[in-house]
């Protein structure tokens, strides 16, 4: 598959396309943000273990019945993809009560969420990804009414299968934020990644954090330790045998 031209370069990520119209690769690159970009680091083999631990989710997704834009991950830092038309739409599943939710409402830090909150943000820095509810995405023309079921639907499915897959690993799924696209034929299909970027994720014994909020919290030298140790819990040993980390 040949890289050619870029589409887009984000924060962590940059899309090229490729030699087939309805696919595209997704670099995942060593970058590291927060505060919509205004933090910035480079943390070495980080888009690499990000690369692998969402591909390997995109795989147990799929195995579970959630059609991923994955294709396959030709490098360990380069996923072939669906091209797909994303929709501006953050996704957020709350299991455990924590993070922006219990500084904006009356709720206990750690407070176990059952059922689980389904959150919809406007992917928009600009903005700085408004909370939004279904009135607010029809009235933008984002999503209609079915879509918009369609997506809460799918989310609650992907924490299922996420939840469950986790804890084997010894892992708590404290949140997540996901998105979707659509593909050439109109179908919504979870696009993007999800990795210890995109999740919170707790130790089960000790609840120490697992994920990008220790570098939100300063804590930059834990990171890569963090981000390590979930790739050793969740990928087995003769899949890490194709990568030389």
């Amino acid at each position: 598959m040949t890289k050619k031209d870029l589409i887009n370069s984000g924060k962590v990520k940059s899309v090229f396309t490729t030699d087939n119209d309805n696919e595209v690769l997704i670099e995942f690159r060593d970058d590291m943000t927060a505060g919509d970009g205004a933090r910035k680091e480079v943390m070495s083999k980080k888009g690499t273990y990000n690369a692998i631990i969402s591909s390997k989710i995109f795989q147990v997704l799929e195995e579970g019945g959630v059609k991923t834009q994955l294709i396959e991950l030709i490098k360990p830092n380069e996923m072939i993809a669906t091209k797909l038309e994303m929709i501006p739409i953050e996704v957020i599943i709350r299991n455990i009560a924590t993070g922006s939710l219990v500084r904006t409402y009356p709720i206990e830090d750690g407070t176990p969420l059952d059922p689980p909150i389904v959150q919809m943000d406007y992917k928009n820095d600009e903005f700085h990804d408004p909370m939004l509810n279904d009135s607010i995405i029809k009235a933008l023309g984002i999503a209609t009414q079915e879509e918009i079921d369609t997506l809460k639907e799918l989310a609650l499915k992907v924490n299922d299968i996420l939840r469950e897959f986790f804890d084997e690993a010894g892992i708590i799924l404290v949140d997540f934020k996901i998105e979707f696209g659509k593909d050439k034929d109109g179908n919504i299909v979870l696009g993007d990644e999800i990795s210890p970027d995109s999740c919170r994720l707790w130790d089960k014994e000790t609840l120490d954090m697992l994920d990008k909020e220790l570098f939100r919290k300063g804590k930059d030298d834990e990171v890569m330790e963090a981000y390590v140790e979930v790739y050793n819990r969740v990928i087995p040993d003769e899949e890490k045998a194709k990568f030389d980390l």
